[in-house]
């Protein structure tokens, strides 16, 4: 017998739909029932490639007597903090404020008034079922004292999580942020701070535009032995391409297998940027695979990627992805041994049970010979048990691909890839506008009910805008302006931006993600997508306001530079001008401009391709052609140089 699960559009929530426990969707409707019944609400938050939200549901959402007590006791929600990162955010901050410590499954008990007054995230069953009898016990005698307790908690969040003060956007803080990287930087692996080790993608492109507009060779030099380590680890699918969520020792040997489409498009996009600093062969390579592992493995049938693919096959956490030297035999025969040993896997093993995850320390010396141990690993690997997918289609991670895919499509010249752009694009605006407002998620085609929040429109007219640029098509600016014009309804008092819009489902506090994460925060990302918009139109209203946005994030990210990574970034193109170039003309001249462009590595750069005074490109009006050539037109901070007309010349004025 399903619960009130089998309607919903999301997989993480439609795998707890034949759970004994009656699950309900966040809504009204489970808030006035627990009002009726007086009995507290559990909230449990996760995500279908969670490991351990997988474990907690087996050991208990389908246990018989946990249910029985849920059932009895409590209104048990489930909600998929992908599909509604703003329960997720205000929830969860009340778990790290409670416990010291998040992550998922996250579990809080609520009033009926939806005040949390007791968090967790995983428990064992025994030790559920003791929690549950406690918190009956203590809602039953005690009520008061739980319900003042879950208003002290709302009331002293509300106050602790005001915005930190603007900070200017000037040379020297983003100095200073990159000297308090360095302080963190693990001079040995790479990356920041020990075990567990997650991909810093915003920090790397950060640290690869401050040294596009300085020179600085520390920042450099932290972001290549970053990249390289990562590209070179247990983390990245040497077989397949595309890296997974995080490692669990800080040297990146055994990682948490769940592959997310934020992680790959932003690692997509940082790998772009190395290769436009250094044309470092490997990461053209790692560009390519992990492009390649988005439109193969990651694609939906109406246009857009998919969430994620699930840390567990069979249930067993990397089961698709590790190997014994004696299964390598039985697909390579005499081969194997020089494999293992270029591939680390060794008689003990580096992961559980005597296997071993694929790192490739140092580049094989027949590439052809490898070539082929990969094609005969990966057919031999299709044949085990594969990991679940979440095809769920979330907006805010969709625009972060067709942004990586678009620049990336542009800079090696694969129209491919800037193909697999457009469709996500148009699939994007025909699904997921109804109305005229932007919805967070679909599955199939079919659009969730769920707004989108400040990431959703930043992120989206982010991608828009680095597609306009790419194919010259207006229609992709004007969607872009039309969404940060909706973003108004977001706006903070102090420049920056609420994570929800006004008018949207009032929670116990609104929340407002100063800190980049695992992907920029909704208000970094509004504030990069103005900065771009005013780039590429010249409003400088919208380059005025992304500076506002930009400054209300940057206190925090001078502080803490790990956790403000797409700030710094923002804030480098500001610094930069932002720089804009206009080439104009057809032909091979205008072909050797636009590459010149498109592969330079200075912060904040856009590019627009086309003829003198074409409809709807601001950048291009009362651009002509010298002398009947093709010529490239470069402004900085509002103020231009002459045309250049010789891909030297341009790469010249390109130059800080």
């Amino acid at each position: 017998m399903t619960n009130r699960l089998a309607a919903a559009t999301s997989p993480y929530l439609l795998q707890h739909r034949d759970n004994p426990v009656h699950w309900q969707e966040w809504g009204e409707d489970a808030f006035a029932e627990a009002r009726r019944r007086n009995v507290p609400v559990l909230l449990s938050v996760g995500y279908a490639a969670c490991h351990w939200c997988h474990v907690m549901a087996h050991e208990s959402f389908e246990d018989e007597t946990v249910a029985t007590v849920l059932n009895e006791r409590f209104v048990s929600l489930k909600v998929d903090r992908e599909e509604r990162p703003d329960i997720d955010a205000v929830y969860m901050s009340a778990v790290t404020a409670t416990t010291g410590h998040g992550g998922w499954p996250m579990t809080v008990f609520l009033t009926p008034e939806g005040e949390p007054f007791f968090c967790g995230t995983y428990f064992p069953r025994d030790h559920f079922l003791r929690v549950l009898a406690a918190l009956d016990e203590a809602w039953r005698t005690r009520e008061d004292e739980v319900r003042a307790s879950g208003t002290h908690i709302a009331t002293t969040l509300a106050g602790a999580l005001r915005p930190p003060t603007p900070y200017a956007v000037e040379p020297n803080a983003l100095s200073s942020a990159v000297e308090r990287l360095a302080r963190e930087f693990d001079t040995v692996a790479g990356g920041f701070g020990g075990a567990p080790k997650f991909p810093p993608s915003m920090v790397l492109e950060f640290l690869l535009r401050h040294h596009a507009r300085t020179k600085d060779t520390l920042s450099l030099d932290m972001a290549s032995r970053t990249l390289e380590s990562m590209a070179r680890s247990g983390m990245y699918d040497q077989l397949a391409g595309g890296f997974a969520r995080y490692a669990v020792d800080a040297q990146w040997v055994v990682p948490h297998f769940e592959k997310m489409l934020y992680d790959n498009a932003l690692l997509l996009r940082a790998y772009t940027s190395w290769w436009k600093v250094t044309g470092d062969p490997l990461a053209e390579r790692v560009v390519r695979e992990t492009a390649e592992f988005l439109l193969r493995d990651l694609a939906t049938p109406e246009g857009g990627f998919a969430s994620s693919l699930d840390a567990d096959a069979d249930g067993v956490e990397g089961l698709t992805y590790a190997w014994t030297p004696a299964q390598l035999q039985g697909v390579l025969g005499e081969d194997a041994e020089t494999a293992a040993e270029l591939l680390v896997v060794t008689a003990k093993g580096t992961f559980e049970h005597g296997a071993s995850t694929l790192q490739l320390p140092v580049d094989p010396t027949d590439q052809s010979w490898f070539e082929g141990v990969r094609s005969q690993l990966l057919a031999a690997r299709a044949g085990r048990p594969q990991p679940g997918r979440d095809d769920k289609v979330v907006t805010s991670w969709n625009g972060l691909a067709l942004s990586a895919l678009a620049g990336a499509g542009a800079a090696f010249e694969r129209p491919d890839w800037v193909e697999a752009a457009r469709r996500c694009a148009s699939h994007l605006l025909e699904v997921h506008l109804v109305d005229g407002e932007l919805r967070r998620a679909s599955r199939r085609g079919t659009v969730g009910s769920a707004r989108a929040v400040a990431d959703d429109h930043g992120n989206l007219a982010e991608g828009l805008l680095v597609l306009y640029q790419v194919t010259g098509e207006t229609a992709w600016l004007d969607a872009a302006d039309g969404l940060l014009q909706a973003a108004r309804a977001f706006a903070a008092e102090d420049g920056g931006f609420h994570d929800t819009a006004q008018g949207a489902e009032s929670l116990y506090l609104r929340p407002r993600s100063a800190a980049d994460n695992a992907e920029p925060a909704g208000q970094s990302a509004l504030a990069g997508a103005l900065v771009t918009l005013g780039a590429v139109t010249g409003d400088s209203r919208a380059l005025e306001a992304g500076a506002r946005a930009t400054a209300a994030g940057l206190g925090l990210a001078v502080r803490e530079p790990r956790f403000g990574g797409w700030s710094l970034a923002v804030a480098e193109a500001l610094l930069t001008g932002p720089l804009q170039v206009a080439v104009v003309g057809s032909g091979a001249d205008g072909d050797a401009l636009e590459q010149v462009a498109r592969r330079s590595p200075s912060p904040g750069l856009v590019v627009v391709r086309g003829e003198p005074d074409a409809p709807g490109s601001p950048l291009l009006a009362d651009r002509p052609l010298v002398a009947g050539r093709a010529a490239a037109y470069v402004c900085r901070g509002m103020v231009c140089d002459l045309p250049a007309t010789t891909p030297e010349a341009l790469a010249a004025q390109l130059t800080p």
